[in-house]
C-alpha cells in the first residue's frame, strides 16, 4: 500500500479536480429541472464525471485522497442548504470507495473502477433526504423549485425508485470508469496502474 502522506501539492490537486468535478456535477444536474429526469442525474453524473475521478486516482495514488476529494461536493451541498443527511451518507459511501481502492493497493485498475462506481453513489444522498428528513427536504425543494415541482418529485419517490436510483448511480459510475480507463490509458500507464 502507498504509505506516503498527502502533501501540499496533493491538496492543491484535490482542489483543482474538485472545481472541475463541481462544474460537471452542477452542469449535469441541470437536467433536474424536470422532476422525472432528476431521477437519472446520478447515472448521468457517473458516466460523465467518473472519468475525472479515474484521472484523479491516477494523479494522487495516496491514502485518504479519494475520500477528501469526494467529501467536498456533499459538504458544499450541505453549506448550500441541503440537510446533514447528504454529507453523512456520503461519508459512509466514500469510506467504502476509499477501502476498495486501498484493497487494490492504489494500483489495481479493477479496484479503481469499482471505487469510482461506489464513489458515484454519494450523489444518491440528495434523494435519500426525502426518506430521512422528508418535511425539511420538501420545504427546501418547495422554496427553490416551487410547489408543483415538489409535488411531482414527492409522487415519484418511493423505495423501489430509490433502489433504481442507487443501481443507476453504480452502473453509471462503472460505465464512466471504463470510459475513463480507455480515454486516460496514457496517464494510467505513467502512474503504473496499467
Amino acid at each position: 500500500m502507498n504509505t506516503e502522506k498527502l502533501n501540499i501539492k496533493d491538496l492543491v490537486t484535490i482542489g483543482i479536480f474538485a472545481v472541475v468535478y463541481f462544474v460537471v456535477m452542477f452542469g449535469s444536474g441541470m437536467i433536474g429541472i424536470v422532476p422525472i429526469l432528476f431521477l437519472i442525474w446520478p447515472t448521468l453524473l457517473g458516466i460523465i464525471a467518473s472519468t475525472i475521478v479515474m484521472l484523479f486516482m491516477a494523479k494522487v495514488p495516496k491514502a485518504w485522497a479519494l475520500f477528501i476529494f469526494g467529501m467536498l461536493a456533499p459538504l458544499a451541498m450541505f453549506t448550500g442548504g441541503h440537510t446533514i443527511a447528504v454529507p453523512l451518507y456520503a461519508c459512509v459511501v466514500l469510506l467504502i470507495a476509499e477501502f476498495i481502492r486501498r484493497a487494490g493497493n492504489f494500483k489495481s485498475m479493477m479496484h479503481n473502477i469499482a471505487a469510482a462506481a461506489v464513489f458515484n453513489a454519494w450523489s444518491c444522498g440528495s434523494f435519500l433526504q426525502i426518506f430521512l428528513v422528508r418535511d425539511r427536504y420538501l420545504e427546501l425543494t418547495r422554496a427553490v423549485m416551487g410547489a408543483e415541482y415538489t409535488t411531482a418529485l414527492d409522487k415519484l419517490m418511493n423505495y423501489p425508485t430509490m433502489g433504481l436510483i442507487i443501481v443507476g448511480a453504480l452502473v453509471g459510475g462503472l460505465i464512466g470508469g471504463f470510459i475513463g480507463k480507455a480515454l486516460l490509458k496514457k496517464h494510467f500507464e505513467k502512474a503504473g496502474i496499467i
